[in-house]
């Protein structure tokens, strides 16, 4: 588990961090740890009416929030949002992988986002502080072999709009405020965080979109059996220390990749069914043809992607985070259980 390290502790005197995407599962729990600091929080969110829970989160001594609207395609809330604020920590991006039209639903609204947010980082020439909220998939190539371990100097530079457009948007993302930032004339501190698949606490049901759907499926034992899928997992609260600790700490233009362990999703169905013994769990591994087939009916995942990732293993040097960011991460088999509890708990579904 993370420690809280002496910077952090407390905000700086006039310090304003303005959180994008501050609904959503991730930058939910970083305003939360920011809050929990003391420190002043300007959360943006497309949605006012789905922000409920961050003004029910706990605000140390000093701190405040401040809940605004953006759209990200919209330059002048965006202009809005960061005028004024030290620090940006922009988690905001679509968490879906497949769609209609994957240009529009998930690469545009990364790539856009970005060219908008910077631009208005530069016209408010108040900002210090960047970090962005990049992924794993803008670092693994869209295919691997097994056993493949990547660090923070890949790129997936082998995502289209047709295979791996998720891929595409965030590694496109990241470029665009890489280039941003090296052509600058004064450009804020940058540091890019690269969560993996994130588990742990949501706080809301709307936070059962993204990882947690891998969650959701085997709660409701869809398919009722596990699939052969092998996934590194990184708690949410982990990840959310960690784009606190980049504001200052790490080194100026550092990727970090952060992940706390892996497993394969039996191992992941074992954990729930020792820990809930009283619910169905999937027990039984579904053979690799039958996976495939059961790709071509599957809302979120295609046989593309079935046949790149399936029976394969990955895995992601975090060892920069834990040197540079002193990262340590909460075992994976908490951040499993500590998913679940709240879903049921909550009747979430």
């Amino acid at each position: 588990m993370a420690h809280a390290i002496g910077w952090s502790a407390r905000r700086m005197a006039g310090d304003v961090v303005l959180v994008t995407g501050a609904s959503g599962y991730i930058g939910s729990h970083v305003v939360a740890n920011l809050l929990a600091r003391g420190m002043h929080v300007r959360a943006a969110a497309r949605d006012l009416g789905r922000t409920e829970h961050l003004q029910l989160l706990p605000v140390d001594d000093g701190g405040s929030l401040e809940v605004v609207s953006m759209d990200l395609f919209d330059t002048d809330s965006v202009n809005a949002a960061v005028a004024g604020c030290s620090d940006v920590i922009h988690t905001a991006a679509a968490v879906r992988v497949v769609a209609k039209n994957p240009q529009r639903d998930i690469v545009d609204p990364s790539v856009v986002g970005c060219q908008n947010l910077v631009a208005a980082i530069d016209a408010a020439g108040c900002v210090e502080r960047f970090v962005h909220t990049s992924s794993t998939a803008a670092i693994s190539s869209s295919t691997f072999e097994d056993g493949r371990v990547f660090s923070n100097e890949d790129w997936c530079d082998d995502a289209s709009v047709k295979f791996n457009p998720y891929g595409l948007a965030k590694a496109s993302a990241e470029r665009v405020v890489r280039d941003w930032h090296a052509q600058a004339k004064d450009p804020p501190r940058l540091v890019t965080i690269h969560p993996c698949v994130t588990f742990g606490p949501p706080m809301t049901r709307r936070h059962l979109r993204g990882s947690l759907s891998f969650i959701v499926a085997l709660i409701n034992r869809n398919p009722p059996m596990v699939i052969p899928l092998h996934v590194n997992v990184v708690d949410v609260r982990d990840v959310a220390e960690a784009h606190v600790r980049a504001l200052r700490g790490g080194q100026p233009g550092g990727r970090y990749l952060v992940v706390g362990g892996h497993a394969w999703m039996r191992d992941i169905a074992k954990i729930l069914e020792d820990e809930f013994p009283d619910q169905k769990w999937p027990r039984r591994q579904i053979p690799y043809s039958l996976a495939l087939l059961a790709a071509l009916f599957h809302p979120k995942i295609t046989v593309s992607w079935a046949r790149a990732h399936l029976r394969k293993r990955s895995f992601f040097d975090a060892s920069p985070a834990e040197r540079e960011l002193g990262m340590e991460w909460r075992p994976i088999e908490e951040s499993i259980i500590d998913t679940v509890h709240p879903i049921l708990e909550n009747d979430w579904i």
